[in-house]
């Protein structure tokens, strides 16, 4: 047995049967994509690790080159990500022997292997069973793919089609003997609906979300669509800090509309990012972009981070903080119309005199601000509390100050 990374107590988790030491989980893609990376991942003190999704050995898995691209801000930080890279390129009998090896090196993190047949269910059932008996936790079945799979009648082709979900989780349901998670795509209009089918089909779980279906863009002095695969490219999957609204939002609906553990996947690179995933509903999170970006080791500041933060709240575990936060989500007309903010100038010396603000206001909002010699000044009787000064500022020298509509 390898010792890993000192986990703190606090960090324990529970996800649905499954214990894990922390609940950080390396997401199936590019950083799982064999065996030895997988060990290095789990030595660097990863919870567990979902393989990079196994198919049958007669689906022949091929990759273009490139099959990358990325948004990035000034100092090469990461804001979105896209990739139209497939699946394993590895046989079925190599993730089975390393599944077994995984196991007994480390038999205490979480193995789960990601399977995707062909669209005739038995292939499914034929990689469950195959998985299960190497050893693997649970199995993850990805649905959801948005690139290239499709094509072949499979990943997202399945997710964004209920009955067929449906009727796929409880073929596998079947033969498993390990707990089942079906992963969700988020190109649909309604998540809901598809995640009540993996419950009616005996899911034991939800991964949500898988990448975000998108179109990157282009060379505008070539016109050669980005990645470039010789003058070509096709619509690709989008993730990386940008999608975590969309994860957030889709695992929030799952959680309100099925009891069934999720493992939370999309955006998440910090701490801070993994407890806004568990306070709407998530068990476990996965990341996959932020690790490709930063490294396995990106893990010890988040485990850090948020054994720091669950002592500071008197939180003995992460489960404690499942799904505090869904009770404050409501329709948008039970919002409450009578409170309004303003901005208020907190700290006048902080001001740079920008003009980003009055700009803003201006031209996108009520008109309430103006700078003069003296600074900003506010003219509340103008102003409608869209708050969208407070947001343009960039120095902290506008915030909101609350208050009560008596009459509208």
């Amino acid at each position: 047995m390898i010792v890993t990374m000192y986990d703190s107590p606090l960090l324990k988790t529970t996800l649905g049967s499954l214990t894990l030491e922390n609940p950080f989980i390396l997401s199936s893609g590019p950083p799982t994509s064999t065996g030895k990376m997988i060990r290095r991942g789990l030595k660097a003190g990863w919870g567990g690790a979902v393989i990079k999704t196994i198919t049958p050995d007669d689906m022949p898995i091929r990759d273009v080159s490139p099959r990358f691209t990325t948004w990035k801000g000034e100092c090469n930080e990461l804001f979105g990500f896209e990739n139209i890279e497939l699946l394993s390129k590895h046989s079925l009998s190599y993730w089975i022997e390393e599944i077994r090896a995984i196991k007994s090196e480390y038999p205490d993190q979480i193995l789960i292997a990601s399977i995707m047949g062909s669209p005739d269910p038995a292939t499914w059932q034929d990689l469950a069973e195959d998985v299960q008996n190497a050893g693997c936790d649970a199995i993850e079945l990805n649905v959801s793919c948005p690139h290239g799979m499709p094509e072949a009648g499979v990943g997202s082709v399945i997710g964004q089609n209920p009955r067929m979900v449906q009727d796929l989780t409880q073929m596998v349901i079947k033969v498993a003997d390990v707990p089942v998670y079906v992963k969700l795509t988020p190109n649909i209009t309604d998540i809901s609906p598809v995640a009540l089918a993996a419950a009616l089909g005996k899911a034991d779980g939800i991964s949500a979300i898988n990448t975000v279906g998108c179109m990157f863009g282009l060379d505008i002095e070539t016109f050669e669509p980005l990645p470039n695969v010789d003058g070509y490219s096709t619509y690709g999957g989008y993730s990386g800090p940008a999608i975590r609204p969309i994860g957030l939002k889709m695992v929030s609906q799952i959680a309100k509309t099925v009891p069934l553990p999720i493992m939370g996947i999309g955006g998440i690179s910090r701490w801070q990012d993994a407890v806004e995933y568990l306070l709407l509903g998530a068990s476990a999170l996965q990341v996959c972009t932020a690790v490709m970006w930063n490294g396995y080791g990106i893990v010890r500041r988040m485990k850090k981070g948020l054994a720091s933060y669950l002592e500071r709240k008197e939180y003995s575990s992460p489960d404690e903080l499942r799904g505090l936060s869904l009770e404050r989500l409501t329709s948008h007309q039970s919002l409450d119309r009578k409170i309004r903010i303003h901005p208020v100038i907190s700290n006048p010396g902080s001001c740079i005199r920008c003009g980003r603000c009055v700009v803003a206001c201006r031209d996108g909002g009520y008109q309430a601000l103006e700078l003069k010699n003296d600074g900003i000044t506010i003219n509340t009787d103008f102003c409608d509390g869209c708050g969208l000064c407070i947001q343009i500022c960039s120095t902290g020298t506008l915030k909101q100050k609350s208050y009560l509509v008596v009459s509208d």
